[in-house]
């Protein structure tokens, strides 16, 4: 072997052996042990840490239902009057009760609907988060299915290229042919990178989203076919748009502008407060008077009196009008909500029905033997090259057509997995 023949497998070599190339399909996939789509929304709804806020969110709202519960405290005062450089003094003790009338059922009505409307809140965050777990795991399989097209192409370059190196030596092919291979193997090479890049990318979203370290090492254990053939296998749950966590939300928060309207008007009417109180009063005069007896005493007596009553706030100038107001405004503006996310729900449930019909309909037309046949075709025209039956620029072309053909199926159950899962996320459906 002569030196250019030399210097051009070492630098072949250096290219298939560099460090970005240690990495292939395989090293992000373990069917044994791997996560599986299932697991991995398990994990999100349990560990995700946006979603594990949200429930909190949950325990305000029934703090805040257990406070409105609580009726108002009493006010206790004490006084204590002195005569300075005299004989007189006073002590007063009061206690005033604010009833609170017609308030606490209305705060409670309100406080109770808004625990509702939480709950359904952290409910529809759990349906976006599952949809969002199930795109992101889907990106994963897709970048490592076309990462492990492009090992198995850079491989069979690879030897073609050694098979044309070799010929090229013995002088049996030109130098072209042995060329042309070799930019291939390069531009395949750069494809294979940039796919590599793509798939560690779409790994680390995914560690993102299930609440994992960037380190952590994840792999997967389903394959973008096997996924798409369980879903369409599975039966999915009734499309029924009212049922959804966020049209209930959106119907709840009307309730809770009912109960707003209802506490506003509460507010506005009379309430009473009772009160009560003590007061001892010692009282004395310098000069002396005579006791029953004729004798003469200091003039000084203590007196205790007690008091009773109520404070009646009447609402003659303020009924709360402008709080019935906004309440009621409020309302209106809810209603229009509650339209608009039941029209929404309707209209994503259709369009994803649609979507998820015609990607079935794609995937379907890959069912027979298209792509082994397409296979079939290269491996023939390979055999034929190596035989000198066929050119070199025929098995460019015709791995092109491979390459494309699984390129567009790849984007066919690419396309049947992300109708799925709009699908699953407008009809609310968790698995």
């Amino acid at each position: 072997m002569n030196l250019r023949a030399t210097a051009a497998l070492v630098a072949i070599y250096l290219l298939v052996a560099s460090p970005g190339a240690a990495q292939t399909a395989t090293s992000f996939v373990d069917p044994a042990s791997g996560l599986s789509l299932d697991e991995a929304i398990a994990r999100a709804v349990a560990h995700e840490p946006t979603l594990r806020a949200a429930r909190a969110m949950i325990d305000v709202a029934r703090g805040m239902r257990e406070q409105a519960a609580l009726r108002r405290n009493l006010s206790v005062s004490a006084e204590f009057r002195d005569e300075p450089s005299g004989t007189d003094n006073q002590s007063m003790f009061s206690v005033e009760w604010p009833l609170d009338l017609f308030r606490r059922d209305g705060r409670v009505a309100v406080a109770d609907r808004e625990v509702t409307a939480v709950e359904l809140s952290v409910a529809d965050r759990e349906r976006l988060l599952v949809a969002d777990v199930r795109a992101r795991y889907g990106e994963a399989l897709v970048a490592v299915r076309d990462l492990a097209l492009l090992d198995e192409l850079v491989e069979a370059t690879s030897r073609q290229h050694d098979l044309l190196r070799a010929r090229v030596d013995e002088g049996a092919s030109p130098p072209l042919e042995r060329d042309l291979v070799n930019v291939e193997l390069r531009r395949t090479n750069a494809d294979r990178s940039l796919q590599l890049g793509r798939v560690e990318r779409a790994m680390y979203e995914l560690k993102r989203i299930l609440g994992a370290a960037p380190d952590d090492g994840l792999r997967l254990r389903d394959t973008l076919e096997d996924v798409v053939r369980r879903d369409y296998a599975a039966t999915l749950a009734s499309p029924d748009s009212g049922q959804r966590a966020d049209v209930r939300e959106a119907a709840v928060r009307v309730a809770v502008a009912d109960a707003r309207i209802g506490l506003a008007e509460r507010e506005g009417r009379f309430d009473v407060s009772l009160f009560a109180g003590y007061s001892r009063m010692d009282s004395a005069f310098p000069q002396l008077g005579l006791s029953p007896l004729g004798a003469p005493e200091p003039i000084r007596g203590v007196f205790h009196y007690i008091t009773g009553g109520a404070t009646v706030t009447l609402p003659l100038f303020n009924r709360n009008q402008g709080e019935v107001a906004a309440a009621r405004a409020e309302r209106a503006g809810a209603v229009a909500l509650q339209e608009a996310a039941a029209l929404s729900a309707r209209t994503e449930i259709a369009t994803a029905q649609s979507l998820d019909r015609r990607a079935h309909e794609a995937v379907q037309s890959y069912a027979g033997d298209a792509r082994a046949l397409a296979r079939q075709n290269l491996s023939v025209v390979r055999q034929g090259y190596e035989l000198g039956r066929t050119t070199i620029f025929e098995v460019l072309a015709e791995q092109k057509r491979y390459l494309d053909l699984e390129r567009a199926y790849t984007e066919t159950l690419r396309a049947a997995y992300e109708a799925r899962t709009a699908l699953k996320r407008a009809v609310g459906d968790m698995r």
